[in-house]
């Protein structure tokens, strides 16, 4: 953790060169209800202070990140592009420094390395994402064979608190039966309550990514930590941030 900003770091086998970590709300300076590290610019906090907030994170980052336009899709940027803020949900480096960064507050950020730490990459997987295939597509922009792959679950809303309609259960069974495991009956008929951390985890075996971890959080239920959409509406954002550190050579 640093001393002044609280952050999550992934507890994961992954290779000596990779670098990764959640912000929480705390460390920053805007005001409620984006208290306090909110880094969105487009939620309607002061600019001053998501500035300042970003100003803060860039002092543990080795670059500036690629900030997306996420938009629920299953497009997947490199972080080695001069495009500012392309529209995608999912962003990959092979360069040293190039950081990957992805912005929430319920939906499920995902980091991916491989085994070599030749190549990182960090998506945003709210419930669309995942059925749409974020994740396949992150995983075949990689391009390197899915067994040597691993990944990260970073804090998103609960299975007890993200309640959806009949709709979204049925997009994710047209296209995997075995998805029904991850929804449970909600209060009333019609309703369901959805494991994001378990869809996550069955689209990631489908692209053949097996080895996952983290996944133990609910943004919903830790409002000292977390910030949820869910739960507050208007709210800041939270970024999980991946990338390669540059390799020192030796005298």
């Amino acid at each position: 953790m640093s001393a002044a900003i609280p952050l999550l770091l992934p507890e994961w086998r992954a290779p000596a060169g990779v670098r990764a970590f959640t912000t929480t709300r705390v460390g920053g300076v805007s005001a409620a209800p984006f208290d306090s590290f909110n880094l969105a610019t487009h939620v309607g906090d002061a600019p001053q202070a998501v500035a300042e907030n970003r100003r803060r994170l860039r002092a543990l980052l080795p670059a500036e990140p690629l900030w997306l336009e996420q938009v629920h899709g299953c497009a997947v940027a490199d972080a080695a592009s001069t495009a500012p803020a392309p529209v995608a949900d999912a962003v990959i480096a092979r360069a040293p420094g190039a950081v990957c960064a992805v912005m929430t507050a319920d939906c499920l950020p995902v980091l991916l390395c491989d085994d070599e730490g030749s190549v990182v990459a960090a998506a945003h997987a709210g419930w669309r994402g995942l059925c749409e295939g974020v994740l396949e597509a992150t995983v075949a922009r990689m391009a390197v064979p899915a067994a040597g792959l691993q990944a990260w679950l970073g804090p998103a809303i609960g299975a007890r608190a993200f309640e959806v309609g009949d709709e979204v259960r049925a997009a994710f069974l047209v296209r995997d039966g075995a998805a029904a495991q991850a929804f449970s009956a909600g209060p009333v008929p019609g309703k369901w309550f959805a494991d994001l951390y378990l869809l996550a985890r069955q689209r990631l075996a489908a692209a053949g990514v097996l080895r996952v971890s983290g996944g133990q959080w609910c943004t919903h239920a830790d409002p000292a930590r977390f910030y949820s959409f869910r739960r507050d509406g208007a709210c800041g954002r939270m970024a999980t941030l991946i990338w390669l550190a540059e390799q020192r050579r030796g005298r």
